[in-house]
């Protein structure tokens, strides 16, 4: 081939990525044998507490990806992935209904014991796959049955759908995205009809069901014209929840892998065929959200570096790598918290709440940020190490090797800590997978790639990524998981 030939093939394609804290449009430039991403915008998402509750400034959101969109100069296709479970309503002219509600609101306090008596937690389990989480849409739609909101609504939108919509006109359900409303049988990847009907959800709020790579419309010509686009410019559905994109983007070799998604969250566990609904798994706390070609994301949700995030901004934003220094040199396994536990899902106070932790279960209280900072990457290593364990075992799906992707792949320590808590190696990288993700399924859709397994290969061809090999025996990993009763 050319070099003529090689530059006529390579096309540009938008990632618009949403983050709970910020969002970026990503510009992917995808050839025969390359793979390059470049960052063309990116701009704070800051929620905003009103006396209704805290709530996602969606229309500074859709303001960042405009102006994302005209600092990316030409691209052969958009697409749009966000985080999970929370939705705008629309009325009967499309007009939306509010700012969205965000999922760290308490408004679904208590829902989902409601929702049991009428669906038993088993029950539901076994229609859904989904692991309990407070925030799920279902206790999120249960909650605002009341809602006037609600009862005016004539169209549910999850997050990047409603942002597609605003581009195009067009409406649509991607279902990667929709299999965490709790409302998705994962052996069909079609709505949980019985579930719905039981607990009085209409299901003709939803729009009908993409899969990623589906067409999703076209930029509107305001669109084109606020952003200076030349048309037409079509939007692509791609795995629309970012982890989804994200585990695309696993630069893994076979099936035997585990995966470690991090971020403000930690995803971690399987890609598996088909979903793990035993009661078992149920009680274990695993998910099945669906994934790229009907694949099940056999998946664990631990609180992340959100916890890091969160001590970070009390005190002040000090450097995060002389912090990480210092943290390498504390004692290690001191102290560790439960990573997952809810007691940590809200913001605010939380070196006082994680030396509360650690002062209830009997453990040294950490005396200093880099002590805090050890005991918070101490205890998510811990937390990946379970849930790698368990997955295996409730899954009869041996792995050898740990990936980490996202933001956490950056922090060497933590990959660090992982695998000598898992046993095995871990790859990290890359740090950018749902935005990469996100790119793959559009260039795919679009002819340039094949499979999942040439999308990966194609990873591991350009991206870098750095391996971390075990140290010692996990025997004080083991130690350390006695003191929080596992």
């Amino acid at each position: 081939m050319t070099d003529t030939t090689r530059e006529a093939a390579v096309k540009s394609y938008a990632a618009v990525d949403l983050g709970a804290s910020s969002g970026r449009v990503m510009v992917g430039r995808v050839g025969p044998d390359s793979l390059e991403l470049t960052e063309a915008h990116r701009f704070p998402n800051r929620p905003v507490r009103t006396p209704e509750g805290l709530r996602w400034d969606v229309l500074a959101l859709y303001a960042g990806v405009l102006d994302g969109l005209r600092a990316a100069g030409h691209v052969d296709s958009v697409g749009i992935d966000s985080w999970a479970v929370d939705y705008g309503l629309l009325d009967a002219d499309g007009a939306l209904l509010g700012n969205p509600v965000h999922y760290r609101d308490t408004r679904t306090r208590g829902v989902a014991e409601q929702v049991w008596a009428t669906v038993p937690a088993a029950e539901l389990y076994a229609a859904t796959g989904l692991q309990y989480a407070p925030f799920n849409t279902l206790y999120q739609l249960v909650a605002a049955r009341s809602s006037a909101q609600l009862a005016h609504a004539e169209r549910l939108l999850l997050i990047p759908d409603l942002l597609t919509y605003w581009l195009t006109g067009e409406a649509g359900t991607e279902l990667t995205n929709a299999s965490t409303t709790q409302l998705i049988d994962p052996r069909t990847g079609d709505w949980s009809y019985d579930v719905a009907a039981r607990l009085g959800v209409d299901l003709k709020l939803f729009a009908p069901l993409r899969r990623p790579g589906d067409p999703a419309g076209l930029l509107r010509p305001d669109v084109l014209e606020e952003t200076g686009l030349t048309g037409p410019v079509p939007v692509t559905a791609v795995g629309s929840h970012d982890t989804a994109s994200a585990v695309a983007a696993v630069p893994a070799t076979g099936e035997r892998f585990a995966y470690i998604c991090t971020g403000t969250w930690s995803l971690a566990g399987l890609e598996l065929a088909a979903p793990v609904l035993t009661e078992e798994s149920r009680a274990a706390n695993f998910t099945n959200e669906l994934g790229l070609d009907g694949t099940v994301r056999y998946l664990r949700n631990i609180m992340g570096l959100w916890l890091l995030q969160e001590c970070l901004r009390e005190w002040g934003n000090p450097g995060l790598d002389d912090l990480l220094s210092a943290a390498a040199g504390a004692p290690a396994l001191r102290s560790v918290v439960d990573a997952g536990d809810a007691a940590f899902l809200a913001p605010g106070r939380m070196p006082s709440r994680i030396a509360d932790a650690c002062r209830d279960s009997g453990q040294p209280v950490p005396r200093s940020p880099a002590e805090t900072t050890r005991c918070i990457l101490d205890s998510l290593a811990l937390a990946h190490r379970r849930a790698v364990l368990q997955a295996q075992e409730l899954a009869g799906h041996p792995v050898d090797v740990v990936h980490i992707v996202g933001g956490g792949a950056r922090n060497a320590l933590l990959c660090r800590l992982t695998a000598d808590a898992c046993g095995l190696p871990v790859v990290a990288g890359p740090p950018e997978a749902a935005a990469l993700g996100n790119v793959l399924v559009q260039a795919r859709a679009h002819g340039q790639v094949g499979d999942r397994a040439e999308m990966r290969a194609l990873l591991s061809r350009t991206q870098p990524l750095t391996r971390y090999e075990p140290r010692g025996t996990t025997t004080a990993w083991q130690a350390a998981e006695s003191r929080l009763g596992r």
